[in-house]
């Protein structure tokens, strides 16, 4: 965890970056410092607390926590795996890692990516509570994107928090109202508030900085996903290719390119595949490629050339996990969708897990033979499929998410064809349409 905390300080994330998981946007990357550069600051980090006239302990935990949670998912390094094998009397330089099969565990995770934690706050479904985020947990859920600059990984996250999140959207905020104080005081609707504000040129981005305290790298970046916002407008209909690809490698999905143009998904879908640009499969290894890796830990990207690994269409199936866990969505899914994975091991079957919470025992690398940490959506799942090329697909264990994009999955242009194990699609609509489900009571009931 150490580690994590150097990397995130390192990339400038002082008001970002922070133990209580349950609080604060958190960026992990030492994106800044590298080389020889990055070793100097790590040495001046370890002096300086050394030299400390009177080191005290901020708290201590005895167990693994949320935290410890996220450094794991987010660097690939198993904590909890390596902190039993350290109780058991075991060293470091005696533990190969796990995931690369290749080293021992004294190497330091070493990360080519970015990743961007968001907490899930369900405070809209409580009367009279307040919206103010404070030094008390909110929050019910988190999820973690993963990309190769800071711009992609945050647009994912912001979509894998929220169903209805198009990604950096300035067209969420409702409030015409925005008052400095409104900045100053964090709340769960303040990264909508700045995206609004940045767009309509309302507030400055240094006015932005000095009320929020939000490092101008940050911000900066969120600028520039405003830029490529306006710039789409402006090119309206259809979008240009190099255009597109700029959009692509800032985390902007098919949807919210599309709605910003007012067109379907599907024509950008048809337009990005007629310019062949495609995203590439990366790997997490815990050593940035620097040594041979056998790991199944995945992750989607634009900003990138080459996949790091082949599909793996040998007798697969892919199953969809619940996403972040939110007010009547929680563990219980998660359990199912582990309960599924094993059964179709039990069975002979390859499996591909896609979710994007790093609470869950689903994101574990070794629960399934590949990993994609990826949002559900339809546009993610859909690319994955046509890469993968399974026998099918499950839905059915993973609650509310994946049953909202079942029909939308058959009726894409995908090839081949999405199969959905279990209940149809058609039958799931009927259920979840109130109007189709009262129909079918009426004609149940003659």
């Amino acid at each position: 965890y150490y580690i994590i905390e150097v990397n995130a300080r390192l990339s400038r994330s002082s008001a970002l970056a922070s133990k209580a998981t349950g609080y604060p946007l958190a960026y992990i990357a030492a994106k800044l410092a590298l080389g020889e550069r990055l070793s100097d600051l790590r040495n001046s980090v370890t002096q300086e607390t050394t030299a400390c006239f009177e080191p005290s302990l901020d708290y201590f935990n005895a167990r693994l926590s949320r935290s410890s949670a996220l450094a794991s998912k987010a660097t690939g390094y198993p904590l909890a795996y390596i902190a039993a094998k350290l109780a058991l009397g075991e060293r470091l330089s005696d533990l190969r890692n796990s995931v690369t099969q290749e080293t021992t565990a004294c190497f330091e995770p070493s990360l080519d990516y970015c990743v961007v934690k968001i907490p899930r706050w369900d405070l809209s479904k409580f009367a009279r509570v307040s919206t103010k985020i404070g030094s008390s947990m909110k929050s019910v859920g988190e999820v973690m994107g993963i990309g190769r600059s800071f711009e992609e990984a945050f647009q994912k996250a912001l979509r894998m928090v929220n169903d209805h999140y198009e990604g950096f959207s300035p067209f969420i905020y409702k409030n015409k109202k925005l008052t400095p104080e409104f900045f100053t005081c964090p709340t769960d609707r303040r990264v909508d508030a700045i995206a609004y504000a940045l767009f309509n040129n309302i507030y400055t981005l240094e006015q932005i900085h000095q009320w929020t305290k939000i490092d101008r790298f940050f911000l900066f970046r969120m600028q520039n996903i405003i830029d490529i916002y306006k710039r789409i407008q402006q090119n309206g209909s259809p979008i240009s290719k190099n255009l597109l690809i700029e959009a692509k490698k800032a985390g902007f999905s098919d949807v919210q390119i599309a709605r910003t143009i007012k067109t379907a998904e599907k024509v950008i879908r048809r337009t990005r595949k007629y310019y062949g640009i495609m995203p590439v499969i990366k790997q997490i290894d815990t050593v940035a490629a620097e040594w041979p890796a056998t790991t199944n830990y995945l992750y989607l990207t634009y900003n990138g050339i080459e996949n790091d690994v082949q599909p793996n269409t040998h007798n697969s199936v892919a199953v969809l996990g619940s996403g972040v866990y939110r007010i009547g969505s929680s563990v219980e899914f998660d359990a199912c969708c582990v309960g599924c994975v094993k059964e179709l091991k039990k069975l002979d079957y390859k499996t591909i897990m896609i979710n994007c919470n790093p609470e869950t025992v689903s994101t574990d690398y070794d629960i399934c033979d590949r990993l994609y940490f990826e949002e559900i959506s339809l546009e993610v799942v859909g690319t994955i499929y046509e890469f993968e090329r399974p026998k099918g697909l499950i839905l059915a264990f993973g609650g509310q998410a994946p049953n909202n994009i079942a029909m939308a999955l058959t009726r894409a242009e995908f090839e081949p064809r999405v199969q959905i194990f279990g209940t149809s699609p058609d039958s799931i609509d009927n259920a979840e349409d109130r109007l189709k489900f009262s129909r079918a009571l009426d004609e149940l009931r003659r």
